[in-house]
């Protein structure tokens, strides 16, 4: 049979689509990058129902993120399609510890590119990645020195994972994980991930036993219990949860328990890594090293997706010392790419000579200090204020039970437990233009977690807006956000002056 009809349509198609101007329907079109950058806030949001995830543009309208268009973005400020500054206390749930476009990033990455350097070379070594994994075992404490590199913490996961099993054995595949943990949404990851949501019906890995989190004496129970367990992963600060911090000597206790236990710790890093407590990690608080450290999001420096595991030398030649096993979980295609090696490379640089970590511990004591003055002045309304360093949680107060019967449909994507947190994020998004960030598990919990270069004006500037919108009560911060919300055909933030925040 012929395929000339068939090639014919689909070169008629693409012609056809090409000729469309922008602002069209998007069907049957191929759109330019021009095209892409000059889309409106309301086409996006069409065509995202349309062609991505139509949920997601309904829970991004809930707090008005789908009337904005971001034409730019520098340090911690986003800037509209009318040039509007917004303050970013988002973050991509941690991932710009640098900001956006930092100076130094974007130069290494054109440098990259005007010389002409490998990306794909896999027949050979790569100097890059070779460069990144030396760097990240020397930055690293205690004798985690063995790197996988990937593209995402997800991936990572997956890594020390496998990687577990196959240091363990077969007999001890099982895992322990915790609660309200949250490890990413590959099959792996989303096995040890506590989410009901989540985890839909999917079949997921077969030996897994869930344990509170911070709880030791639950930790020595299942692993006394339970021999076939071999290993433990745990974030130490939980970011889904909604910024829980471990307690007191509780991450020494895992490492004691799993020591006696011979069981490996596998210590998820993804969003508290980096620098953002304060330390390159945050377990280091604790004085204590796990078996396997997971990290992703900020180690791309806000422009490439890195992720890695880093492990012993001792639990890496258990699981892949041999030659026959050597490829067994070796980099994909796309991990340890050149351009991202070296944009890692240089975000590590950029880390350490500015002192962000030390900056990420200072201005975030600042902004918890001032965020415990609100909570004094507002305890009807702020039930709860935790964190450390630059990844802070406030935790509202829940109204589920008292919310009004006519917004109770409005919110029905956040079963009416995050009213108040969902509402005082989008007044200060669209009145004050500040982004703040949600959790996964407990929507009454707002995430900070600015880039780490974020300046004391901005600091106070998210203060200053946080208690302009406190001061409206319960009553009035409800009813100007079912308003806002409601109000039909309202452009949204990019319509009014720009104000002074960058």
């Amino acid at each position: 049979m012929s395929t000339v009809p068939v090639l014919d349509r689909t070169a008629e198609r693409l012609g056809r689509g090409r000729s469309e101007p922008a602002g069209g329907g998007g069907a049957g079109r191929v759109w330019t990058v021009e095209d892409a950058k000059r889309m409106s806030p309301s086409e996006v949001a069409t065509l995202y129902r349309a062609h991505v995830n139509p949920g997601q543009v309904d829970m991004m309208r809930l707090v008005g993120c789908d009337r904005v268009g971001i034409r730019e973005a520098r340090g911690a400020v986003l800037v509209d399609g009318a040039g509007n500054a917004i303050l970013d206390f988002w973050g991509g749930f941690g991932a710009l510890a640098l900001g956006h476009n930092h100076p130094r990033i974007v130069e290494a990455r054109m440098r990259f590119q005007r010389e002409n350097r490998h990306e794909l070379v896999m027949a050979f070594l790569s100097q890059y990645a070779t460069a990144l994994a030396a760097t990240l075992a020397h930055v690293a404490p205690g004798n985690l020195e063995v790197v996988h590199l990937c593209t995402s913490g997800s991936e990572a996961v997956e890594a020390a994972l496998k990687l577990a099993e196959h240091a363990q054995g077969a007999q001890r595949a099982g895992i322990v994980y915790v609660e309200n943990s949250f490890h990413g949404k590959t099959k792996g990851a989303l096995s040890v991930t506590d989410s009901e949501r989540f985890r839909s019906d999917f079949r997921l890995l077969p030996h897994r036993i869930r344990i509170p989190f911070g709880d030791a004496a639950a930790l020595e129970r299942a692993l006394t219990a339970d021999p076939a367990l071999g290993a433990v992963i745990l974030e130490p600060i939980q970011g889904g949860a909604g910024i829980v911090v471990a307690p007191d000597g509780y991450l020494r206790d895992v490492r004691r328990i799993c020591d006696r236990h011979r069981v490996l710790w596998i210590a998820d890093e993804v969003q508290s890594g980096f620098g953002r407590t304060g330390r390159f990690f945050a377990f280091e608080h604790d004085g204590v090293v796990p078996d396997v450290v997971t990290m992703a999001k900020a180690l791309g420096g806000g422009k490439a997706a890195v992720g890695a595991a880093i492990t012993t030398r001792e639990v890496f030649e258990r699981a892949y010392g041999s030659p026959a096993r050597a490829l067994v979980h070796g980099p994909s295609t796309f991990s340890a790419m050149g351009e991202a090696c070296c944009t890692a490379l240089e975000a590590i640089n950029v880390l350490l000579d500015e002192g962000l970590m030390e900056r990420a511990q200072r201005i975030g004591g600042e902004l918890l200090s001032g965020l415990h003055v609100l909570r004094g002045r507002f305890p009807g309304l702020i039930r709860e204020v935790r964190g450390r360093g630059l990844m802070v949680a406030i935790e509202f107060q829940d109204l589920s039970g008292v919310l009004p019967q006519p917004l109770r449909p409005l919110l029905n994507p956040l079963d009416g437990s995050g009213a108040l947190c969902a509402a005082v994020g989008t007044l200060l998004l669209r009145d004050h233009r500040v982004l703040i960030g949600f959790t996964d598990y407990n929507r009454n919990v707002a995430r900070l977690a600015p880039p780490l270069v974020v300046e004391r004006r901005q600091i106070q500037a998210l203060l200053a807006a946080l208690e302009a919108t406190l001061e409206l009560g319960v009553t009035g911060i409800l009813r100007r956000f079912a308003a806002r919300t409601l109000r039909p055909g309202d452009p949204g933030v990019g319509t009014e002056p720009a104000t002074p925040h960058g």
